[in-house]
């Protein structure tokens, strides 16, 4: 029994830059009359996109165009291979296969498609990337600041009888523009170029809140900037201080990324209003709350991908962020 093997490994995942090349080689423990085939989509991600946008946009079913077969070279009896340049930014798969001489069905090696990730080429270096969660910056950044702020002096014994009293109690929180104070060090001393920055958007301050902050990614507006991050500033609105962000960021040769979890939101979001049945629901109707490791987070309600319109306004709602100076 011939014995054949890939490299890439069958479900091997593999990271590639734009501009690197890839090599697929299938070994056969015996020489075999056969010719050897490469199935993959590398280089079609164009047409795999205007799939996508077809299936969103009229419905149409996704028919795999993207996918073709590439004779491979046959290097020596036992050795066929191929290299192929990648040139397009996307997630890729690719199997090889060969066909016996007089034998019309293909041999695959067991397991998954291999994967391979081409990223932006400029990412190939200098990809330190710092994790910035803004409400930890200003008088939260160490503890010696916070006792330091007029409206951090509130005993826990009195912010226990206001919980207690149904009062909802959130400390105050760093700013966008206390960020910025931090840049010089973050990125010219720390030489990080990317600032990634933790949920932006506003989130539950009564209604739904869980802990004493809320989570940051309890969503309620994907395309708000959440004003508890910003000065109160009659010339500046919260968006404006995102953007002063943004250009402070860019001005620093570095680049601004977004944490945006679009697979759920708060409670009592926008899409609440606006499509409620874009929400994933029971069998009695109740809201399904998302969860991971036997812990459900039900501070969130998780979105249905199921509805295509809910692609369309997820692109719409990236396709914002993007045209606001946000790199990734």
């Amino acid at each position: 029994m011939t014995i054949f093997k890939q490299t890439p490994a069958a479900g091997e995942h593999k990271l590639f830059f734009r501009g690197d090349s890839v090599t697929f080689t299938l070994k056969l423990s015996d020489p075999l009359k056969c010719k050897a085939f490469l199935r993959t989509n590398i280089g079609n991600a164009s047409v795999r996109r205007k799939e996508i946008i077809e299936r969103v946009e009229n419905e149409m079913d996704m028919s795999a165009q993207d996918w073709h077969d590439i004779q491979m070279a046959n290097v020596d009896p036992y050795t066929y291979n191929i290299t192929l340049a990648l040139i397009e930014v996307a997630h890729f798969e690719g199997k090889c296969c060969f066909f016996e001489d007089g034998n019309s069905e293909p041999l695959w090696p067991e397991g998954d498609n291999a994967h391979v990730n081409v990223e932006p080429s400029e990412y190939t270096s200098s990809n330190s990337i710092y994790c910035a969660f803004v409400r930890q910056f200003g008088p939260n950044k160490a503890k010696a600041h916070a006792e330091s702020h007029s409206l951090t002096k509130v005993s826990h014994s009195e912010i226990e009888i206001l919980d207690e009293a149904g009062y909802a109690v959130i400390p105050p929180s760093g700013t966008f523009r206390d960020l910025i104070d931090e840049l010089d060090f973050i990125i010219d001393e720390m030489k990080c170029r990317i600032i990634h920055l933790l949920p932006i958007n506003p989130t539950p301050s009564v209604y739904g809140r869980m802990g004493r902050h809320g989570s940051p990614y309890a969503s309620l507006d994907f395309t708000a900037v959440d004003p508890a991050l910003c000065e109160f500033d009659r010339k500046a609105t919260p968006l404006d201080q995102f953007l002063e962000l943004v250009r402070a960021v860019h001005l620093r040769d570095a680049k601004v990324f977004l944490d945006i979890a679009i697979n759920h939101t708060g409670w009592a979001a926008k899409i609440h209003e606006t499509n409620p049945e874009w929400l994933v629901r029971e069998d009695d109707g109740t809201i399904h709350s998302p969860g991971a490791w036997g812990v459900v987070w039900g501070d969130l309600t998780e979105l249905n991908h199921e509805c295509l319109e809910l692609w369309s306004y997820l692109a719409d709602m990236f396709i914002t962020w993007c045209e606001r100076g946000v790199d990734g």
